[in-house]
């Protein structure tokens, strides 16, 4: 604060004058814009701080939507959330204050108003290539270094045809995607986008960063192909839909650009400026620039990055750096492609008006780093993205075949993991970089760290991940580029599909999903149930779910490994009692599901795996020494069936999570085709017939009897009450401890539900759960509850197989047909390993939601043939008129109320399928639109004998 400011200054804000501007800047940042309003009337001081244009851009980033830029950030904002007139004479008038100065918000509005036409930027260090061939890509630049390469790109009409004039006449009602650090989505049609560009005097301009711009305006990728060079993308073989992220249309004005960022993933990119001058600066792996500070959550590795804007990087921190600190520079112009391999820092700012293309790749260079990144846990991500400095009480020292070294900073006992911030400074090595890319040296400010070699080999990283987590079935980072299944499906096609890079594709699958260790696994219970050997085809797991899964020959060997070994041995030990009561009560489910050739638990003992066989039945030896049940327990004929699995399999008192014991079962193949693989191919009756048979079948897990409720033991639970039946004592005690944590429980989503219906969702739920399942009151007052049911829980698109009819070459409708065996033979259900009890409407919810898309149509096909009532045990006689009409009775609410405190996110797949809905103020809107066939469903109760 300059001397001349302090009277003004002191005089205005009182108390407030000990508090630095940046701070006071922050703290109004918090403020709603109303209070805003009424704050600037305090005094001149406040007045500037509250019209401050950074000010006022942050507030409208925190709405969202559709923009629409009127010349200010303040006049944009208050319009849009109609705070003041179009035109109010206040906006016109200028006020100004002398007496006041602040270096702090002239350094600011100076990044506002500077131009870049006059900065002398040098040609930089990164190397320039014309007429690369492929091979000499790959032997000197692939993975390795940057590159910047000319006459790529000669023939492509966009570099005539991608200039702003030509954009905004051919494309300016389009609707664009626009990048800013901001939590909600920004989106703006290009004319009004360039109208903003050329009004707008922001420190950190609004930029165009649109990963769908090729769905919404798709003859833009006409106009561009990708390079010879970078041809080989891994991600090919996803389905559109299913592969991350990987190309963007970028158009920004002078002073906007991209701050410090590694690519997601540790992929590859290209990018090729069409028009304008951007400049670039680029570190290696592992080496933090100056300015940047690193998190690395303890609990699944996600990388957060702190990081000045670009214009702020390059005008504040920039100069101040010594030569040997400075990193790889180059201004790119255009026609110029850039190359930025796997793990590079790099740093864009836009000198001026640009329009350039990106994509990201995946290729057998950087195959391997990416299949890292997705395993789960903290220190291998960390040393990817922030070199050794990630890793707490690890030196160079630890790790074999390198120099010793110290790293006494990051070892503070005061520091917890996830505390530790990693800052960036020190020296890059420039030279000779084409050879010495692998290895580097690097410093941290406060302690010489010269000595220490970081290196970006995959055999160095892969010494940090966390030996002791199952990458199969562990937490994944949120910003993986692919989810867990997603990645499974992945490395499962390219095994088909890329067979010359097998040797490749199975040193990936081994860092991402441990597929070596499920692979012995495997070999050992072929050889014990004397099943073929794996051929080489046959070697990675199959489908999408959380348990590995192989195909051998025509059998299915599942491995139980989701949840630990209590979870999953209740899993197995659930499912074969449900085996057992089918062929018991001859339901004519058994045609439909797998036929069960062994089961049995995989033990792995002084480096030898060995498999003990169990049929469910008695408690085996393996198990006993860490289950200390009861003898009633103990002697029952399923000591780990339904009633078990309900009292224990969720909350075991003993601690068996990582036991080297895996639970497993080998099936039949069944005939057909997974229905996610075929949806696309099957016609609407096909469809309809599927949701038919789907009915019967649903029908038939949801009438099969549950096992004797007295083997259930007593237990006490202070959120139920005791009136509540045994049976449904779990249950509800898990839906309360939901409801009354709630508010978090939708937060944790990630903004996919609607804020306001958040807040409404405790008023919304019944205050007791029990209201979900009683409904009547007998003769003597006591309460009268629904019989809970069998309940698969998990019927989704990827549990389901469909055959088509025989001789008919495709299903064929009963209802013309009169063959319902026929309609019945179409499909197979699978994977029963999360069976429960409770109401059959949990069913529902991923049969609506997945299967069925929200199609209402197939929802109503599918009630015709289920045929069963939703109040099971309850005959209208028994519910008085009262009951009938309350909201408790509606299987609309109830299965509301399902999805609101489901475990799975099954609001996005709500608000997704049906998007008019993002703007519901209610959930009775929300329950109306999505559930409201159910009320519309009438059928009389059959007669149920247990």
């Amino acid at each position: 604060m300059e001397a001349a400011g302090n009277g003004r200054r002191a005089a205005a804000l009182g108390g407030l004058a000990v508090l630095p501007d940046e701070l006071l800047c922050a703290v109004v940042d918090l403020l709603e814009p109303t209070d805003i309003g009424r704050l600037a009337c305090v005094s001149s001081v406040m007045y500037i701080l509250c019209n401050e244009e950074p000010l006022w851009m942050s507030k409208y980033l925190s709405v969202g939507g559709h923009l629409e830029y009127k010349g200010s950030w303040k006049k944009t904002t208050l319009s849009r959330l109609s705070l003041c007139s179009e035109n109010s004479e206040n906006e016109q008038k200028a006020r100004h204050f002398d007496g006041f100065n602040s270096l702090y918000l002239y350094r600011r509005w100076y990044r506002c108003f500077t131009t870049l036409s006059s900065y002398s930027f040098d040609t930089g260090h990164v190397e320039r290539k014309d007429d690369l061939s492929l091979d000499q890509f790959r032997s000197q630049y692939d993975g390795n270094c940057p590159v910047v390469l000319g006459k790529l790109v000669e023939t492509w009409p966009a570099r005539t045809k991608w200039t702003m004039q030509q954009l905004v006449h051919d494309y300016g009602d389009v609707t664009f995607r626009i990048s800013q650090r901001s939590p909600q989505k920004i989106i703006m049609k290009l004319k009004d986008y360039v109208s903003y560009m050329e009004l707008q005097h922001d420190e950190d301009p609004l930029y165009i960063f649109d990963d769908k711009f090729g769905e919404s305006t798709p003859a833009l990728l006409e106009d561009y192909r990708v390079p010879h060079l970078f041809q080989e993308d891994l991600f090919d073989v996803l389905d559109y839909e299913q592969r991350p992220a990987f190309r963007w249309l970028i158009i920004g004005p002078e002073r906007s650009g991209a701050s410090w960022h590694v690519d997601p993933g540790l992929t590859s990119a290209w990018n090729t400026l069409l028009c304008g001058r951007k400049r670039w600066a680029l570190y290696p792996p592992g080496r933090v620039p100056g300015g940047v500070t690193v998190h690395v959550s303890d609990e699944d590795g996600d990388v957060d990055i702190d990081t000045p804007t670009s214009l702020q990087w390059w005008l504040d921190i920039y100069p101040h750096l010594a030569d040997h600190e400075k990193p790889l520079e180059c201004t790119q112009l255009p026609g110029e492609t850039i190359y930025v391999p796997s793990g590079w820092w790099h740093c864009v700012l836009n000198l001026e008006t640009t329009v350039a293309v990106t994509q990201n790749f995946v290729n057998r260079s950087n195959f391997e780093h990416v299949c890292l990144d997705m395993a789960p846990g903290h220190c291998h991500k960390g040393v990817c993205r922030a070199g050794l400095l990630a890793v707490p009480g690890k030196s160079i020292k630890d790790a074999e075949n390198h120099p010793p070294g110290t790293m006494s900073r990051w070892n503070h006992s005061d520091m917890t993991r996830t505390e530790k911030r990693l800052k960036g400074s020190g020296p890059v090595r420039a030279s000779n970089c084409v050879n010495q890319c692998s290895s580097f040296e690097f410093s941290d400010v406060h302690e010489s760290l010269e000595d220490q070699v970081f290196s970006y080999d995959i055999g160095f990283l892969s010494q940090f991940l966390e030996k002791e987590k199952d990458h199969y079935t562990s937490v994944w980072s949120p910003t993986n580029p692919i989810g867990q299944r997603e990645a499974r499906e992945w490395l499962r096609r390219l095994w088909v599909l890329k067979p010359e890079l097998r040797g490749l594709i199975w040193k990936g699958a081994c860092l991402a999903i441990n597929v070596d260790k499920w692979y012995a696994c495997l070999e050992e219970i072929s050889a014990c149930h004397s099943l073929p050997p794996p051929s080489e085809d046959e070697k990675l797991p199959v489908g999408t779910g959380s348990n590995p899964v192989f195909i051998v020959s025509d059998n299915v060997i599942k491995i139980y490994a989701e949840g630990g070994l209590g979870y999953s041995a209740h899993g197995l030990g659930t499912e074969l009692e449900f085996y057992e009561l089918l062929r018991k009560f001859d339901s004519p489910l058994i045609n439909h599901i797998p036929e069960i050739i062994a089961s049995g638990f995989l033990v792995y003992e002084d480096g030898v795996y060995r498999t003990v066989p169990w049929d469910g039945k008695g408690m085996p030896d393996v198990l006993a020494k860490y289950y200390p049940m009861e003898l009633s327990f103990a002697n029952n004929c399923f000591p780990l069936g339904l009633w078990s699995k309900q009292q224990f399999g969720m909350d075991s008192s003993t601690d068996v999570s990582n036991k080297p014991i895996w639970p497993y079962m080998v099936t039949r193949k069944c005939r057909g085709d997974i229905f996610a693989h075929v949806r696309d191919t099957l016609s609407k009756t096909d469809i309809f017939n599927l949701a038919s048979s789907l009915g019967v079948q649903m029908r038939n897990i949801h009438l099969l009897p549950l096992p004797c409720v007295q083997s259930l033991p007593e237990s006490e639970d202070n959120d139920v009450k005791n009136s509540v039946p045994r049976e449904w004592k779990q249950e509800i005690s898990t839906l309360e401890r939901r409801k009354n944590n709630i508010k978090k429980h939708l937060a944790n989503w990630g903004g996919t539900v609607p804020a306001v219906l958040i807040e409404k969702a405790e008023d919304y739920l019944p205050p007791d759960m029990t209201s979900l399942i009683k409904f009547a009151k007998d003769v003597d007052g006591e309460p009268v509850y629904t019989s809970p049911s069998w309940i698969h829980s998990d019927i989704m698109d990827d549990n389901i197989l469909t055959e088509r009819a025989p001789k008919m070459g495709s299903f064929t409708d009963a209802k013309s047909t009169g063959d319902r065996e026929l309609e019945e033979n179409a499909i197979h259900i699978i994977d029963f390993s999360d069976l429960t009890i409770g109401d059959p409407l949990f069913d529902l919810i991923p049969l609506h939601l997945d299967v069925f898309r929200g199609d209402i149509d197939l929802l109503r096909e599918y009630l015709r043939s289920y045929q069963l009532p939703f109040l099971r045990g309850i005959s209208n006689a028994d519910i008085s008129k009262s009951v009938q009409n309350s909201k408790f009775s509606k299987a609309s609410y109830r299965a509301m109320c399902y999805c609101i405190l489901h475990d799975d996110n099954v609001l996005a797949a709500i608000f997704g399928l049906w998007k008019e809905l993002r703007t519901a103020t209610s959930w009775e809107d929300v329950e109306h639109l999505v559930w409201d066939e159910l009320n519309r469903y009438q059928q009389s109760p059959p007669t149920l004998s247990c």
